[in-house]
């Protein structure tokens, strides 16, 4: 039977306001939602899990399910939400009691589009990053150490220039080792990477983003006024390996 739960005012900062929680359906990957005192109180299974979800930020109550709580109907009641139309939530995956997969969609009649996945991991809710920006995260860090290699490189074949340089003008008994560039060699390897970068396809398109989701914004993706001076900007943070479950900060 699922438990009549209030809507939650956050935690009483030090002046006695509530703290406002974040906007649900906009980047909330980098905070997660753990209520210890709820943990010690209930189990935590596939029938009180939406619940303790409700608690947190992460929840919607404009939702179905929040109608059919109203109606002491068991929020995650597939026969009822079928018959509804608009923005739900369900049960994807159950390993009790360490996971929860829970999925928010949205219903036209017999039509479901998914729109942001949440998971409760042994206690903690976390938002799942989307996909799209995992890749641009990884792309944009690939691009960053690729940048800064040829940055690296560049600066030390100028220095070697100058030296040889220095060397022949002085005409000093000192041998120095010089690096013999093979300017053949670098005209072919420059001919093979260009053959293969004309048989590459056009990079596809980015999917669209959910709708309601707001995509979160950075630095990084602002265009310099002059990107051939501009200097390598630092890679974008990633959603699953710099905010992970253990490096997100905690709401409670």
């Amino acid at each position: 039977m699922a438990t009549s739960m209030m809507p939650p005012g956050g935690n009483p900062n030090m002046d006695g306001n509530p703290q406002l929680p974040p906007t649900p359906g906009t980047d909330m990957t980098g905070i997660c939602f753990r209520d210890q005192l709820w943990l010690n109180s209930y189990p935590l299974d596939r029938n009180l899990v939406f619940d303790y979800f409700a608690l947190s930020p992460f929840y919607d109550f404009s939702c179905n399910n929040e109608q059919l709580r109203m109606q002491q109907i068991h929020p995650l009641d597939i026969s009822h939400l079928q018959k509804m139309t608009g923005i739900e939530f369900s049960l994807s995956e159950v390993m009790e009691p360490h996971l929860f997969v829970i999925k928010k969609q949205k219903r036209e009649a017999e039509r479901v589009t998914p729109m942001l996945t949440y998971y409760v991991l042994d206690g903690s809710i976390y938002q799942a990053p989307q996909l799209a920006n995992v890749f641009a995260a990884r792309i944009g860090r690939a691009l960053y150490h690729i940048s800064k290699a040829f940055t690296t490189a560049a600066s030390k074949s100028e220095k070697i220039g100058y030296v040889d340089g220095e060397n022949e003008s002085t005409g000093t008994e000192t041998k120095v080792v010089k690096e013999t560039i093979d300017f053949k060699e670098v005209k072919r390897i420059d001919h093979i990477l260009g053959a293969l970068q004309r048989k590459l396809q056009p990079a596809p398109p980015p999917p669209p983003y959910p709708e309601g989701y707001v995509p979160p914004t950075s630095e990084a993706d602002k265009v310099p006024d002059n990107p051939e001076s501009a200097e390598p900007q630092p890679p974008p943070l990633d959603p699953i390996i710099d905010q992970g479950p253990t490096k997100r900060m905690k709401y409670n």
